[in-house]
């Protein structure tokens, strides 16, 4: 697979993804395969519970926030990408983490905010972070392990105070990085959770083992280990793309996220050409508190060539 299919890939895998579980979001397990039982049968980009049909969330708007700011900017600078998630959360997004919500308008600085609202709610695991990662794992992923899990690391932190979410954020790097380099990401996941801070280590290694399973789980699946851990299984047990997000979206609860992130490293695993043109043509993603912005697939395009080329 080449660069290009592999950055595309991660790109629009992650935003289908993030589109076609954003209607379920909160349902039951089951209900994506009940309303729609014959895999390739269309109509799976159906909108509803406030989206458009094929409308990205905020998993995928705040994704390419950070594109943008990395592009623009020629490399992290994270108060540049503080200002963009602020800016954002200021113009009253359909959906936003309570969490990063009450970080973004809390008006502390940059450094400051995330790690504040940490010690005084002391809860500051959700997998808000994870979900924009695709575009900072693409841009990252040359610079080496060291590199991209501390990128992810910091870029975590500037909205959760919590090193749980910035160790997930960092694996998901990591795994998008191996399979850059045309390595499994199942085989590499001993060496990359050597890798992960000891007092979260133990945690990660349930559930990325391969005998886990999602109905294990012991939290919501809207907290960081769990959405990965998930979204993990659904590449182990499937055997293409769409068959992945299928079973991300089954698993009911925070369905965008979880198969936001299935759809990133299934589409880097896949390529971009394994996901579903019926899936891709409708996806849209508007930029809200940005000039009334809509990218379309062709310029998610654009932007994963933009990032291979600068990284």
């Amino acid at each position: 697979m080449n660069r290009m299919q592999w950055a595309a890939g991660v790109i629009v895998g992650s935003a289908v993804g993030d589109a076609l579980g954003g209607p379920f979001e909160f349902g039951p397990q089951g209900a994506f395969s009940t309303r729609f039982p014959a895999p390739g049968s269309g109509g799976e980009m159906c909108g509803g519970g406030g989206w458009d049909p094929g409308e990205a969330t905020d998993d995928t708007q705040m994704a390419i926030l950070v594109a943008e700011s990395l592009l623009e900017r020629g490399g992290l600078d994270l108060p540049d990408v503080f200002a963009r998630f602020r800016r954002w959360a200021a113009s009253g997004p359909k959906d936003i983490g309570l969490q990063t919500e009450d970080v973004l308008t809390s008006g502390m600085p940059w450094d400051l905010a995330a790690g504040i609202h940490f010690q005084v709610n002391r809860r500051a695991a959700g997998n808000g972070s994870l979900m924009r990662a695709s575009t900072a794992a693409i841009h990252f992923a040359p610079a080496g392990r060291e590199a991209t899990m501390d990128a992810a690391r910091r870029i975590a932190a500037l909205t959760h105070g919590d090193r749980a979410a910035w160790e997930g954020t960092a694996i998901f790097h990591e795994l998008i990085r191996v399979i850059w380099e045309g390595a499994d990401p199942l085989d590499a996941l001993p060496d990359v959770l050597a890798q992960v801070h000891p007092d979260h280590r133990g945690r990660y290694a349930t559930v990325l083992a391969p005998d886990w399973h999602p109905d294990r789980a012991t939290e919501f699946n809207g907290a960081v280990w769990p959405c990965l851990g998930s979204a993990v299984w659904a590449l182990r047990t499937t055997a293409d793309f769409e068959d992945a997000i299928r079973a991300a979206i089954d698993l009911g609860g925070d369905t965008d996220t979880v198969a936001a992130v299935t759809g990133g490293l299934a589409g880097a695993y896949y390529g971009l050409d394994a996901i579903p043109a019926r899936w891709t043509e409708p996806l849209h993603v508007p930029l809200p508190g940005f000039d009334g912005r809509v990218l379309r697939p062709a310029d998610l395009l654009d932007l994963a060539h933009r990032l291979t080329v600068v990284a």
